[in-house]
């Protein structure tokens, strides 16, 4: 089958559905790939690239689509782009059927089999491979915060100079999903003091491991709706959460806002009164600016400054970044192209009874699937039934789960001071010497591993193991007296001890330096 990347047509659209790269591996699958004479201009993709990569250069968009089994797209299609597709072919990327239901009876008119990457069912973890929502929203997220610094003017981190210190940003992200983390960790990453709200509460230690401040709303409400997305939340809860954000908005240079609920329009979080408290200068970036946007005064695809806060309101954050965006969606589809092709004879196999598919599979042959029924979630394991408890075994029979009685403790040191004893009387006393401090190395050392979490077992190992061998090169020292080393090598016995020493010297050092090395390894694991 022939795989058709086509330009993108809408205004702005800077992005390509694939790239060199992934149009080797979709060749490696048994595909044929054409594309469109400057498809990939915008995202510094030119057609050599793609030409080196194997794909034929095709001059039109009416020749390409006419020639193409499969078609891969980033946009909505247009309805002169349907009128090209041919009966039997399928067309994958974003459709958003419930907000273009025409554009799904014109499709179905086709008589064509369309794939809608933004209905895949994000619930399913072996579809995160395949999750362009995600990959475009991580892209966005990330762009909002360099267009916010664009137009700030000033620095994000602080800083002490000679002419007088400044301040680091305050930037707050409302919204915490994909996009917000994003913009978290950039701006984080910058230097800012961040802070971030969400209605969903599990996510307020994903914002602490970026380097934010999780921001609660001060009323008790659960917020997931399921499918990774947040709900609509109760008036009471609105109410509560508009207050915060009027706070905020008091305190803070940047604010970034990211909610946004699939098929709804973008809900109101700053108000222009909130705008209007805002300090001069401040910056307001909108990523819901499409959708009608969270802030009152944004208008979509414009920058404008109103009551001296610049509103950002892109509808492009993505293009922004077109080649890393067209990167990243080009590989989600080519995950999905693995799924669709898992002979690897470039032949696709629309598998309606695969959950993930399924969900994507909008319409298949004409007929209009969608939406798909909920996908069948693996049931949970059931619970091990509950062993009986034993009866405790009679006196007299030696029962493991009773303690020593005190008679039994004080009879077992009673021996071992014998022991000891017993050595001390007929030992040497260097022996003694070295056999208490083996003991209390012995008592020692469990102590200290028997209360250490047992994720640094191997980060303590290491590092005891080396501090060991310094230990074990000092015993040499004492075995082999500095002033005897200056002799004979091979005076016995005197040489023989040196030579083993030496030789002990160079295992020890290679243990020690191993042992640091590890250490560091395994610790730097745990630091952000």
């Amino acid at each position: 089958m022939r795989i058709g990347i086509p330009a993108e047509t809408r205004a702005g659209e800077k992005r390509v559905a694939s790239v060199p790269e992934i149009v080797e591996k979709l060749i490696k699958l048994g595909f044929s790939v054409a594309v469109e004479s400057g498809a990939g201009d915008a995202a510094n993709f030119s057609d050599d690239s793609y030409r080196a990569a194997g794909a034929e250069i095709i001059e039109g968009a009416a020749a390409l689509w006419a020639g193409a089994d499969v078609v891969f797209k980033v946009t909505v299609p247009t309805p002169e782009e349907v009128a090209l597709m041919r009966a039997g072919s399928v067309l994958i990327g974003f459709v958003w059927p419930a907000q273009n239901p025409e554009l799904m009876q014109q499709l179905a008119a086709q008589k064509v089999t369309v794939l809608a990457i933004d209905c895949l069912p994000r619930m399913l973890s072996r579809a995160q491979k395949m999750d362009a929502l995600t990959s475009q929203a991580g892209v966005a997220g990330y762009r909002a915060v360099i267009e916010a610094a664009n137009v700030f003017g000033r620095f994000f981190n602080g800083q002490i100079t000679a002419a007088g210190k400044v301040p680091p940003a305050k930037v707050f992200i409302a919204g915490a999903g994909v996009a917000g983390l994003a913009a978290i960790g950039a701006a984080a990453g910058l230097g800012a003091i961040v802070r971030a709200n969400d209605t969903r509460a599990e996510v307020a230690d994903q914002v602490k491991s970026l380097g934010g401040e999780f921001v609660k709303v001060d009323y008790e409400e659960e917020g997931g709706g399921g499918g990774g997305y947040a709900k609509v939340m109760s008036e009471g809860f609105q109410q509560a959460q508009r207050e915060m954000y009027a706070q905020q908005a008091r305190e803070v240079d940047i604010i970034i806002t990211t909610a946004l609920i699939p098929g709804k329009p973008a809900p109101r979080l700053i108000t222009a009164e909130m705008v209007r408290s805002m300090k001069p200068g401040s910056v307001i970036v909108d990523m819901a600016a499409e959708r009608g946007g969270n802030c009152e005064l944004t208008e979509p695809g414009q920058v404008v400054v109103k009551h001296g806060v610049t509103i950002v309101g892109y509808t492009d954050l993505n293009s922004r970044l077109a080649k890393q965006s067209s990167t990243l969606y080009a590989t989600n589809l080519f995950r999905l192209t693995e799924e669709l092709c898992k002979t690897k004879d470039g032949i696709i196999n629309v598998n309606m009874e695969d959950d993930a598919i399924r969900g994507l599979t909008v319409i298949k042959d004409g007929e209009i699937t969608w939406p798909a029924p909920a996908p069948k979630l693996p049931a949970a394991a059931p619970k091990p039934a509950e062993k009986p408890v034993a009866a405790p075994a009679a006196k007299g029979h030696g029962a493991a789960s009773e303690p020593m009685s005190v008679g039994s403790l004080a009879m077992v040191f009673g021996i071992g001071a014998l022991l000891f004893l017993l050595i001390g009387a007929y030992a040497p006393a260097a022996f003694l010497g070295h056999f208490t401090v083996f003991v209390l190395a012995c008592f020692v050392g469990y102590m200290v591993v028997w209360n250490v979490t047992p994720a640094l077992h191997t980060p303590l190992m290491s590092v005891t193991n080396a501090i060991s061998s310094i230990i074990a090169i000092g015993a040499l020292v004492q075995v082999a007296p500095p002033q005897t080393f200056l002799g004979n090598f091979m005076d016995r016995p005197e040489g023989w001890i040196r030579g083993l020493a030496v030789l002990a010297i160079v295992l020890t050092a290679i243990n020690m330096f191993g042992g640091f090395a590890v250490t560091r390894r395994m610790l730097s694991m745990f630091r952000k």
